[in-house]
């Protein structure tokens, strides 16, 4: 029997559940040595919850020979010295989204790790549903041609109780509203898809129903590099909520993701669909309404890159790209002008 992969959980907030359920059901190959959280009520919920071990020391869980990767789940703000104390000492680090606040400190943590050697993981789960990879193999194989429109939709909703909790929707601590927070989930899977953006133009905004510090909503053009054209709109101010959207025009087909569901339609009359029964995905009140399946094929895949010594499927280097898109989107509301990604560094 091959050895199980132990882990530290670092950060263990609304977020944590996920990857909790999904460490449980990979209990076969992965073994949670401890899991920290500054707050012992947190800790001691966590643990009492899940039965995995509590760890009361952060620098500690760092020095365990018995820990090869850790799982970032802090907000942004609090991940640069937790990562540069894990790498420092050969751990292999899987981090929730985003990497970091902004594009200089992610790049910063991608840095770090590549000075230490280790893999850096990112959580975009997205990208392991079953509809998502058949439209990806679809792409790979050239059967649906060139893609010349896109258009992301995230029409989602959150009440105001959800701004309330100190910090979150600010550039203090989460590095933003809307974009870095919920719709870089969709960006990221659609830059998958299509390739890089070459250049946007867009309007960020805070609307009166939320009292928050960043954007509720945010609507804009893409240019891609390929020469398509694309279109984005991502709220939080969109109630009740509505399941988020790609759909793609390509030369002979168009293509929909939504929910779980990928629809094609084809030029000669032909429609398929692939994947299961629809599912949440947290677009509505409830930001955790969604299973844990995803990340389960996500940490699986992380835990399967460490043994087989080769990069995870979502690399810290691809997270790179969707927070160079996410600049460029905010510098072009600043702004009030069209931005070159190839200015973003």
């Amino acid at each position: 029997m091959t050895r199980k992969l132990g882990v530290a959980v670092v950060g263990l907030g609304m977020a944590a559940k996920p990857h909790a359920l999904a460490l449980q059901a990979l209990s076969d190959r992965i073994e949670v040595c401890g899991a920290f959280a500054r707050s012992e009520a947190a800790r001691r919920s966590f643990t009492e919850t899940y039965g995995f071990p509590a760890a009361d020391d952060l620098q500690a869980l760092a020095d365990n020979p018995q820990v090869e990767a850790l799982i970032l789940i802090t907000p942004p703000n609090a991940r640069q010295d937790i990562v540069t104390l894990f790498a420092d000492r050969g751990k292999h680090i899987l981090s929730e989204k985003p990497l970091e606040r902004d594009l200089p400190q992610a790049r910063a943590i991608v840095e770090t790790c590549d000075r230490a050697g280790v893999r850096l993981g990112v959580v975009f789960q997205h990208r392991f549903r079953a509809a998502s990879e058949k439209l990806a193999e679809l792409v790979q194989s050239g059967t649906l041609g060139t893609v010349h429109v896109v258009r992301a939709n995230v029409p989602w909703w959150r009440d105001q109780a959800y701004y309330d909790e100190p910090g979150r929707g600010s550039y203090a601590r989460d590095g933003g509203g809307v974009l870095i927070s919920q719709a870089i989930h969709t960006l990221d899977l659609m830059l998958s898809l299509t390739g890089p953006v070459a250049s946007v133009q867009a309007i960020c905004a805070t609307t009166p129903l939320h009292r928050m510090e960043a954007e509720d909503v945010t609507a804009a053009a893409m240019q891609f590099a390929n020469g398509a054209v694309g279109m984005l709109f991502a709220s939080t101010a969109s109630y009740p909520g509505e399941a988020e959207s790609l759909q793609f025009d390509f030369d002979h087909a168009a293509a929909t993701l939504q929910a779980g569901v990928l629809t094609v339609h084809w030029r000669d009359g032909r429609v398929e669909t692939f994947g299961g029964e629809a599912t949440g995905t947290g677009g509505g009140a409830d930001p955790m309404a969604f299973p844990f399946d995803w990340h389960q094929s996500l940490i699986a895949d992380f835990a399967e890159a460490i043994r087989t010594d080769r990069d995870p499927r979502v690399t810290g280097a691809m997270a790179l790209d969707v927070h160079r898109l996410i600049t460029a989107l905010e510098q072009s509301s600043e702004s009030g002008r069209r931005i070159a990604l190839e200015t973003m560094t």
